[in-house]
């Protein structure tokens, strides 16, 4: 499988648990803008077909920052830049991210009609003392009538993100974030448990000790209540922290990230995978744009996995998934660490593969160090 991933680096405003390559106006002042970076963002697609041959994207994936502050206009020149380089594939799943603060019925009709398929929203929870610890901007009630837009304007895929185990949210808080959730019809909930970021405000204000530090067990207990809640809706978990209505409700995309797939990352700060080699690009927009005007791939570092590295990041990638992992990706000692994680209640050994239990979701990372050592 090859995707492209594309970065859109602008925020209205900084949100106080992110550490993503993200930049306000205020921030950039004149050193970038939404008209710079997409003219770098041609460059960089056009340089890449060189790089790496034509080959038509099976999905594309718009992520940021926040892709909606460039409107439906902006969106479709994005993915008319994708068409025009590496081109897309019959049936390609095309997914942008939204804040729904900046969508409305409009945004939605012109990104459908640009091509897009698929949208991802960023509700993180419907309550709003939760959403202040998080500086989010948004109201409460606003992700699900956007989702309900989106659906309007033909959307059969609508995901509403949302992080849990913010200070201060209460096991009531997080109930009425599902309900929500599940009162506005999407297909797709992809859940992550708050981390404290270093370098964030929200990390600067644990430190000072005006918020508590997140509580692992508490994250654990919030963890099965969306598990048994989406699960009774209709919603299956298909990787450690997604679910979805039906096997083609689930994002392709991230699907070929752990499946260990090819995707070409453009725009500042993104990351590529192709055939064993990763790189990432410099973070600036600037800078970003200014060796791409240049004629020069903006290329920060990369890296040529060895064999042990990939050996690792499939375990570490393909154990997440509902399918599981196959035992024949494990040597010997890992297969019976594979039994006895499964004695622990760890894994379900079915067939051939590994599947994570309830218990040892929540306890993946060290399945994966006792599989993988």
């Amino acid at each position: 499988m090859f995707g492209v991933y594309v970065h859109v680096p602008f925020c209205a405003t900084r949100c106080g648990y992110c550490d993503f390559n993200t930049y306000t106006a205020g921030e950039l002042g004149s050193a970038a803008s939404p008209e710079s970076w997409l003219q770098a963002l041609k460059r960089e697609l056009a340089l890449g077909v060189q790089a790496v041959g034509a080959r038509p994207a099976e999905t594309v994936f718009v992520g940021g920052g926040t892709p909606s502050l460039l409107g439906a206009d902006g969106l479709a020149s994005v993915l008319d830049a994708v068409r025009d380089s590496f081109g897309l594939a019959p049936g390609a799943e095309v997914t942008t991210e939204a804040n729904p603060e900046s969508t409305s019925p409009e945004f939605f009709d012109g990104i459908r009609r640009a091509g897009y398929t698929r949208v991802s929203l960023g509700m993180q929870s419907a309550a709003q003392h939760v959403l202040k610890v998080l500086d989010r901007v948004h109201t409460p009630g606003r992700p699900g009538v956007a989702a309900r837009e989106a659906r309007a304007a033909g959307f059969e895929h609508v995901n509403l993100d949302i992080i849990y185990g913010t200070p201060g949210e209460r096991v009531s808080d997080l109930r009425a974030s599902l309900d929500a959730v599940l009162d506005a019809g999407v297909d797709h909930v992809s859940a992550y448990s708050l981390i404290v970021e270093d370098g964030t405000a929200l990390a600067r204000r644990v430190r000072r000790g005006e918020l508590p530090a997140p509580d692992d067990d508490v994250l654990a207990g919030y963890y099965e209540v969306i598990d048994r809640t989406l699960n009774a809706a209709g919603l299956a978990w298909y990787e450690v922290s997604n679910w979805a209505a039906s096997p083609d409700s689930r994002c392709r995309h991230n699907l070929g990230y752990w499946r260990g797939g090819d995707w070409w990352g453009a725009g500042p700060g993104a990351h590529s995978h192709v055939a064993g080699v990763r790189w990432w690009n410099v973070k600036h927009p600037a800078r970003y744009a200014s060796l791409l005007a240049e004629g020069v791939l903006p290329e920060a570092g990369r890296e040529v996995l060895t064999d042990d590295d990939r050996h690792l990041e499939r375990i570490m990638l393909e154990l997440r998934l509902a399918e599981g992992l196959p035992l024949d990706a494990l040597d010997a000692e890992g297969v019976q660490e594979a039994r006895v994680a499964a004695d622990d209640g760890l894994l379900t050994l079915a067939g051939d593969r590994a599947v994570l239990t309830p218990r040892g979701r929540l306890l993946a990372d060290a399945v994966v160090r006792r599989l993988a050592a």
